[in-house]
């Protein structure tokens, strides 16, 4: 006597979860441009390492022998798989089943049966969002109407301060799943399917009387460029899942790991000659900002985060002689590189990310302070550029700055790693700095004196040129030992920086002595 009649059933119900909402469900997700959970995986996961927790829950109905009849599952998947070899932890809405919508009574009363979650395990977690909310039909099922109950974002904020999460919108973020990209260190959204809103058009129309479609109420237009809800925009869900794996790759899997190092094969004494004529002389034209990174940082190891929202300032992950790095700095093409609303925010949060998973910190800098003006003012520039004072002042990961060309005001100052932690600090032979620049600065200061001249023009440049003359960084090198330096060899100096601070990462590992990580 053997059990086969057992496991065969399982095996049964084991293809009647993988079967999702049938073929019928599966052809109207391709017909609407997208891929079911289990494509999505096969995508992510390395092949044959899946292995789904829950993978026979759902509701069933049975006969009066005890047959079963008709089976539907949850209409979510999660579990275990390897990504690039590295153990993760997975969990996606099934929208051929109920438009991924989740129930109050799915498969009746999980107990936990030993399914632990990513706090538990300390291991990274990705979403793959595809889900419609809440739905009315619900009610009608259940008999009875019942209370929200947000116990559920319990877990999906306790482990920001403990392992990595990244979120891909593959389709709508809708109802309870509207702040899961938010509750993420990382999120990328597809273009043309996925939309993140707490209430779709229908409960737009009922509450505004408006007529809105999905992308425009929350496409990736609104939410990459605009709302800065999603930090990423990709072609299509392959691309979008891709750079899931490539924002991975440069996290641990836990606060108490050190960050993976990876290649190693790009000289860290490499000389890029265009930085030595890469800053323009005259100080208000603009110049590539790209060519820094690259002359910099290992060759195409930059990911960029945010690039549409706050782009007066360009943020990412890189490494520096295979390791690790955050990476900040300014691009003049847009505002002059001055700090908005937008980039002080983005900037947050890649210092409370780099600081949660002890990540080096590297700041190339040209910053001409914050971004004046009443539009400025309304949004609230104070608040947005304080919050990034708190997130520096109280990380602890090691720092290193280079002013490339300028650092003014209190956004410049910003820039600095300040505290007694591990912080380094170089200035190109092409940096000019200050409390405020000297054109509008001469302006306000000697404003009196300007107006009384018999030539106030003239009178202003002979002004400015008197500061202009003490404005030289050598200046600044004799009376403070600030360390000046051929932008070439900016690449040597930081790779060493970043080497000589793994020794520093090594006691700093474990949960932040800072600020939590904050969506």
């Amino acid at each position: 006597m053997t059990w086969q009649q057992e496991i065969d059933e399982l095996a049964r119900r084991h293809a009647l979860k993988e079967a999702m909402g049938g073929p019928e469900g599966i052809e109207r997700q391709h017909r609407q441009g997208k891929l079911t959970v289990r494509e999505r995986l096969d995508l992510l996961v390395d092949p044959g390492t899946f292995d789904e927790m829950g993978k026979l829950q759902g509701r069933a109905n049975y006969d009066d022998r005890g047959e079963m009849t008709n089976f539907t599952p949850v209409s979510s998947v999660r579990g275990l798989g390897k990504v690039n070899g590295r153990r993760v932890y997975v969990r996606g809405q099934d929208f051929t089943v109920r438009g991924g919508s989740a129930r109050t009574d799915d498969g009746g009363v999980d107990i936990g049966h030993g399914h632990p979650d990513p706090t538990e395990l300390m291991l990274p977690s990705v979403n793959l969002i595809d889900g419609a909310g809440g739905s009315v039909t619900e009610f009608s099922d259940l008999g009875r109407t019942y209370i929200p109950d947000g116990g559920q974002f319990e877990r999906y904020c306790k482990v920001l301060n403990i392992a990595p999460v990244a979120s891909a919108v593959l389709g709508p973020a809708a109802g309870g799943l509207a702040p899961i990209p938010c509750l993420s260190h990382f999120s990328v959204i597809a273009k043309g399917t996925g939309q993140v809103f707490p209430g779709g058009p229908p409960v737009v129309k009922a509450a505004l009387g408006l007529d809105i479609d999905k992308e425009e109420l929350g496409g990736h237009k609104v939410h990459t460029r605009i709302s800065g809800v999603v930090d990423n925009v990709a072609e299509d869900e392959p691309a979008a899942i891709e750079q899931v794996k490539q924002f991975l790759s440069y996290l641990p899997d836990n606060v108490y790991e050190m960050p993976p190092r990876g290649d190693t094969s790009d000289d860290p004494n490499r000389r890029d000659e265009r930085l030595l004529s890469l800053i323009p002389r005259n100080k208000r034209r603009p110049y590539n900002p790209r060519v820094i990174l690259e002359g910099v940082l290992d060759e195409g190891s930059f990911f960029e985060i945010a690039p549409d929202y706050g782009s007066s300032r360009i943020i990412g992950l890189a490494r520096a002689h295979g390791y690790p790095v955050g990476v900040m700095t300014n691009n003049p093409n847009q505002r002059g590189g001055s700090m908005d609303v937008a980039a002080a925010e983005k900037s947050s949060r890649l210092v409370q990310l780099c600081d949660t998973f002890h990540i080096p910190m590297v700041v190339l800098m040209d910053d001409p302070g914050f971004l004046v003006g009443p539009m400025s003012e309304e949004q609230g520039i104070e608040r947005a550029g304080s919050r990034l004072v708190y997130s520096i002042v109280n990380s602890k990961m090691p720092w290193i700055s280079f002013i490339c060309r300028q650092s003014f005001g209190l956004a410049g100052s910003l820039q600095f790693r300040p505290g007694p932690h591990l912080f380094r600090r170089y200035a190109w032979v092409s940096g000019h700095w200050g409390s405020m620049h000297i054109e509008g600065g001469t302006s306000a200061a000697f404003r009196r004196v300007i107006e009384s001249a018999p030539d106030p023009e003239a009178k202003r440049l002979e002004l400015e040129e008197t500061f202009q003359r003490i404005s030289s960084p050598f200046r600044t090198a004799e009376a403070s030992g600030l360390d000046l330096i051929d932008p070439r060899d900016t690449r040597a100096r930081l790779c060493d920086f970043v080497e000589m601070a793994q020794g520093v990462i090594k006691t700093q590992l474990g949960p932040g002595s800072g600020p939590t990580f904050r969506p």
